[in-house]
């Protein structure tokens, strides 16, 4: 299939165009290398790798042309990015992905459009794909982020019924791998672990979450875009292994094999924008399973020996 992925450069992408590349695929990437790099994607030759942005309608347009199927991950990704470029992270998130929405419209091009835990906002409770979407109140920057990227939902879900675009939404939990940027959490702990600690937490390390494996998660959305029954639907994304960020800065001491300390940082100087963070956000995983017949189950410590490994390797080649 000819297939463009937006944000194919980034963390989650790259390997979801390994993925596609192993299968046979002529794979077009766009990004422009906010926080991808080329490296990620050495096996897409030059002339099919687009330097640009999502927000530059003429060149998605001009990409979207002669695709068969469009992945569109291209964001500002993260939080504390997002709250330390408030408009920016509106206008990729936002403006960008109904850009991707419009072009592939019109052609009725097969999309998965990648979106965010956070539209649920604060969730004791474990979240299923009906559960309310709540970003929060507007004096609480983290919603921004959260409102840029339920938007996008709305606006896919309204293709799908106005113009007939066969859309599918997938709502990413956690993802971690190598490749991630050091801005979050893992990646984060296992550099000051290796450097000797000590381990920044932000808050008690009482926040819990379910982390998934990008490997695992790159190919659920490849079944998720090629499964009918998910087309117009937002589907959750995540691991199903409940863990405390204190728990799992302790197994990422495990992984490097070394005993570090721990430093608690108040959450006002964590997230110095006016963010807050959320106690605790678990997927409800049961659509996903019924949809594509499994979901991300990878143990977290085979997924940290990877970032680990890969972290190691790093600092042996700029030694």
């Amino acid at each position: 299939m000819r297939i463009l992925v937006t944000g194919g450069a980034g963390f989650l992408g790259s390997h979801l165009v390994e993925r596609l590349i192993a299968r046979g695929d002529a794979v077009t990437v766009l990004d422009d290398l906010s926080t991808g790099r080329r490296e990620h994607v050495a096996a897409v030759p030059d002339r099919c790798f687009v330097h640009g942005c999502v927000t530059d309608a003429r060149l998605v347009e001009r990409l979207v042309g002669n695709q068969e199927q469009v992945f569109h991950l291209a964001a500002v990704v993260g939080v504390q990015k997002s709250l330390a470029s408030p408009v920016r992270a509106m206008r990729v998130n936002a403006d960008g992905t109904a850009t991707v929405l419009a072009a592939c419209a019109r052609r009725r091009t097969p999309l998965l459009l990648t979106s965010s835990s956070e539209v649920y906002g604060d969730a004791p409770r474990p979240v299923a794909e009906e559960a309310p979407l709540a970003p929060g109140a507007l004096s609480r920057a983290r919603g921004g982020y959260a409102c840029s990227k339920a938007y996008g939902e709305w606006l896919a879900l309204a293709h799908a019924r106005e113009d007939g675009l066969p859309v599918v939404v997938a709502r990413l939990f956690n993802v971690i791998g190598p490749r991630q940027s050091d801005a979050m959490v893992v990646p984060r702990f296992v550099r000051q672990a290796l450097a000797g600690g000590p381990l920044t937490i932000h808050g008690d390390g009482s926040q819990r979450r379910c982390f998934a494996d990008a490997g695992e998660v790159a190919d659920a959305l490849l079944a998720l875009a090629a499964c009918p029954a998910a087309r117009g639907r937002a589907v959750n994304v995540g691991g199903a292994n409940e863990l405390s960020v204190i728990d799992l800065a302790r197994a990422v001491c495990d992984a490097v094999e070394l005993r570090v300390p721990f430093v608690h940082v108040p959450l006002r100087d964590a997230f110095p924008h006016g963010g807050t963070d959320i106690a605790r956000r678990v997927p409800v995983l049961d659509l996903l399973r019924a949809l594509i017949g499994t979901a991300p189950s990878r143990p977290i410590a085979d997924t940290l020996a990877d970032v680990v490994a890969e972290r190691r390797a790093g600092l042996a080649v700029a030694r």
